[in-house]
């Protein structure tokens, strides 16, 4: 132990004249530095030439003077890490254990495969449409129905088909308004023969975003829950409470049908928790990535009764932050039902979400079994669970839950949490303050030392930082963006090698020009302890906002104090050999094994994400700023590596020339961001609205009508690669901004023209589709309280977008959506979406503005899009044309909508 009354600092040695880069110097005559020895100013440029002699016995000395080898220690690092990432692979490739898959009472995967590929054959099933509306569900109550006719006599099951109508407002995108009508929800109960008085709900989708068969998002997800359905009711085994399995046909519509179930279903009052099935990629392993809020019993259900684990409260934080530009049921069930429950999705393979290719083939049938196995046990626990009968007495905080390489899942509540890291804290504290605050003869030295290794260590990594960002700017800025898509490995050989050789680099000069004659085991244990405060300041940071994530800050302070303890009378003794790096590396394995881990789940969701993020995010710049948080993370421990070895140079000059190599390619546009390859697509994802726009004054009158194919391009190389195949979508044909009009004067489908701004409008003929929109204004009126109410009606297709810009001297005061209070979506204009499944009655509503001040130019205008989904009125000669002129490595989604805009 070190923790002896010798502190580091006087044990810390000079060796006179040596130079570790070169041949060794001749030994000098050893003396002893008087201990007001003049110290050169903290960090300074000039070069410090303190001589001292080694205290104790001579071993040390000798291990001063044997540096390591630099080619071993380069090579061994690296194999050390891609030996744990050959590790995280194989844990993640393992996704069920062969066995017990179709044996009577188990989950088949079979069955869940036939009932998907019956899903997915339908085609893409859009809200308001027969395939959706009619056929799915028709084949959804007949497998019920057979699965009822099979039950065992000790179950009930009982269907119902719900119609809901509603609204609501959700912050997400910004913040809108949603109102739907007539969509359809499956729900069907599965209880003890004599009923009961609390349920557990299990949620999926079985609608579709447009031109996609849904295979992962969600088809698969209700194919698990029918084969979970049959498996029980046909159990010999009596459950407790009920289970209610929604199979809902508007979530794509963002979240409709959950709405209209819990707020309005008379089984809602039943449901005590909740289980969400969901998809942001196409199989794998499903994650949990959000639980609560609070019930922390819910997670241990979880842990104890999940067959193949994988689950992380970092997900949970990071989904939740926003960062994601994306959401599920979970949010309503928690919102607006007030229920705590578990939110799971297959998260791999997220090029082809939403995409034409996402298909039944491209799923395992080991992904299905083991998401079945999972939800079929984690149901049966539910359900004879004497916790969900009680479920709101059991909300005593938080949990901190992360899986083991999928083996299992260690769980605990936040309060303990908080406890070991207050531990881990002081032991850090207790640890650096017997160095720091020695008497001052002895610790002065090693103090101004340590935070001039601080300050080095920052300043590595901050141009760390700058320079991936000027590197990832600059290929940005010659068009040459998201050249990593389609072959990831280019980001690690262009910004993590950038990364690393930065980092190296300001080590090595501090090396060569400030600790000049410093030990080399003198430097390793320095800088060791920096990397142990800088960790440590984290894990207090993260502490104190209250994150459960500050466990991972934890595991990187314990494991590397406990290795520097266990081995340092070896490295005192006999310096950097062989012995000391096999258990240092030992020592180190969780840490690094763990953060690999995390960092693959890491780039699995950034990496697709960063394809559809829009036009407004320099994908580079937020890969590669993740990748220098990556490298300054994994770099940590092995700083001192570079004190301890020889040389840097061959390392430096590998990695310069790699990083050299690799920018030269990506800046001539060899590596094409984007695929067709069958086995593995990664299309470039682009949205093509045939419309027909007309604008009226505050007289009614037509002042503007046009028509075009409105062009959006989801990443951030906008047309660039594709106008070499069709000429005609360039630049000139730039769509303008309706500066007077609500977002710009173009029928978006959604809120997201604020991460959209670069668009192509391609002149085309109108289009005539045989449902046209109506929509008129049925009463103006003064309100008592000297307002203007404006009633509404509007008629269409299934889906239709309504917005709103108040004018200067008005405000939105009230309306009949949502909760009567008008929401603003981000830019100040408001947001509405609509949907209706069949034989939805025309939509009424009205709107209230406060005119403060009259405006010849009105008080309000108002536009209503109405956008073509599903049926022949989707379609148009001048769109198909379009859509066949794409190369094969773009994905084209393709709809006719008109829009109208009108002033009052």
């Amino acid at each position: 132990m070190e923790w002896s009354a010798e502190s580091g600092a006087v044990r810390r040695h000079r060796i006179g004249g040596e130079r570790r880069d070169g041949p060794a110097a001749a030994p000098q005559p050893e003396r002893e530095a008087p201990a007001q020895e003049p110290l050169a100013d903290a960090c300074g440029c000039a070069a410090r030439t303190r001589k001292r002699s080694a205290e104790g016995s001579g071993g040390a000395s000798r291990g001063a003077r044997t540096g390591l080898s630099e080619a071993r220690a380069a090579l061994g690092l690296a194999l050390y890490l891609l030996a744990l990432r050959a590790l995280v692979q194989l844990s993640l490739q393992q996704l069920v254990l062969r066995g017990t898959a179709g044996h009577h009472g188990e989950f088949d995967a079979r069955r869940a495969r036939d009932y998907l590929e019956h899903i997915t054959s339908i085609g893409p099933r859009t809200t308001g449409s027969p395939e959706n509306e009619i056929l799915t569900v028709h084949y959804l109550l007949e497998q019920i129905k057979l699965i009822e006719v099979q039950s065992n006599s000790l179950h009930k099951i009982s269907v119902n088909v719900q119609r809901p109508t509603g609204s609501f407002s959700i912050d997400f995108l910004g913040g809108f308004t949603s109102y739907y009508d007539n969509i359809t929800n499956v729900a069907v109960k599965l209880e003890p023969r004599d009923g009961a008085q609390h349920a557990v709900l299990a949620n999926c989708h079985f609608d579709s975003v447009a031109n996609s068969p849904g295979a992962s998002d969600d088809a698969v997800s209700c194919s698990v829950l029918l084969e979970v359905l049959r498996v029980l009711s046909t159990s010999s085994e009596a459950l407790h409470h009920a289970i209610i399995f929604l199979f809902n046909g508007a979530e794509e519509n963002v979240l409709q049908a959950s709405h209209g179930f819990i707020t309005q279903h008379p089984w809602a009052s039943l449901i005590r928790a909740f289980i969400n099935l969901e998809a942001a990629g196409v199989g794998g392993k499903e994650l949990v990535f959000q639980t609560g809020p609070e019930n922390p019993w819910l997670v241990q259900a979880y842990v104890s009764a999940a067959k193949h684990p994988f689950a992380s409260v970092v997900a949970q934080e990071v989904f939740q932050s926003g960062i994601i530009p994306s959401d599920t049921d979970f949010r309503i069930y928690r919102d607006f039902g007030n229920i705590p429950g578990i939110d799971l999705a297959f998260i791999e393979n997220g090029y082809i979400y939403h995409t034409k290719y996402d298909t039944a083939d491209r799923i395992l049938t080991d992904s299905i079994q083991r998401a079945g196995d999972n939800i079929l046990a984690v149901l049966k626990y539910l359900s004879t669970s004497d916790m969900l009968a009680a479920a709101s007495e059991y909300q005593h905080g938080n949990m901190v839950f992360f899986d083991v390489l999928g083996l299992f899942v260690i769980a605990y509540p936040y309060r303990v949490g908080l406890i070991i890291n207050y531990m881990v804290i002081t032991a850090v504290a207790l640890y650096l303050g017997r160095k720091l605050l020695q008497p001052k003869h002895k610790s002065a030295t090693y103090t101004k030392d340590f935070f001039c290794g601080l300050g080095i260590t920052l300043i590595s990594w901050f141009t760390s930082l700058v320079t991936v960002l000027i590197i990832a700017v600059f290929i940005s800025l010659i068009g040459q963006s998201l050249s990593w898509y389609n072959h990831f490995y280019v980001s690690v050989c262009l910004y993590g090698t950038a990364a690393v050789t930065k980092i190296i680099f300001i080590h090595t000069l501090a090396k060569r020009f400030y600790y000049v004659n410093a030990s080399d085991q003198y430097l390793g244990e320095v800088f060791f302890d920096v990397s142990l405060f800088v960790h440590c300041g984290f894990l207090t940071v993260l502490t104190y906002q209250g994150l459960c994530s500050a466990f991972i800050s934890a595991i990187w302070v314990v494991f590397p104090l406990l290795t520097k303890l266990c081995v340092h009378k070896d490295f005192k003794r006999h310096g950097a050999g062989g012995k000391f790096i096999a258990f240092y590396l030992l020592g180190m394995f969780i840490p690094y094994l763990y953060a690999l881990y995390l960092i693959w789940a890491v780039f699995e969701m950034f990496t697709p994400i960063l394809g559809r993020s829009g036009s407004e995010i320099p994908p580079d710049v937020v890969l590669a700023s993740i990748l220098a948080g990556c490298t300054m993370t994994l770099s940590s421990y092995f700083i001192n590596f570079i004190y301890l070895a020889k040389s840097t140079k061959r390392t430096m000059l590998t990695l310069t020339l790699v990083c050299t190599i690799t920018f030269l390619l990506v800046c001539s546009g060899t590596f094409f961001p984007y695929s067709s390859n069958p086995a593995s697509p990664k299309p470039k994802r682009v949205f093509l609205q045939h419309m027909t726009r007309t604008f009226h004054d505050l007289e009614g009158n037509v002042v503007k009508r046009d028509s075009g194919i409105w062009i959006n391009a989801f990443d951030y190389t906008g047309m660039s690669h594709v106008t070499p195949h069709i000429p005609e979508i360039n630049d000139t044909i730039r769509a303008h901004c309706e500066e007077n009009a609500p977002l710009c004067g173009f029928p978006w489908y959604l809120p997201v023209h604020f991460l959209i701004r670069k668009n192509w409008y391609l002149p085309a003929p109108e289009v005539s589709p045989r449902d046209p929109a109506h929509f008129r204004l049925v009463s103006k009126e003064q309100t008592p309280w000297d307002s203007i109410k404006l009633t509404f009606e509007a008629t269409g297709p299934s889906h239709m977008s309504f917005y709103v810009r108040t004018h200067k001297g008005s405000t939105l005061s009230q309306w009949s959506l949502g909760n009567g209070t008008p929401v603003t979506s981000k830019g100040g204009d408001y947001f509405v979406f609509y949907s209706h499944g069949l034989q939805a009655s025309a939509w009424q509503f009205w709107i209230e503005v406060q005119v403060l001040e009259e405006q010849p130019e009105g008080m309000v205008t108002v536009a209503i899009a109405a956008h073509y989904f599903s049926g022949e009125d989707k379609r148009s000669s001048q769109l198909d044309a379009l859509k066949e002129k794409f190369p094969d490595w773009t994905f084209p989604s393709a709809w006719v909508c008109t829009y109208n805009l009108f002033v009052f």
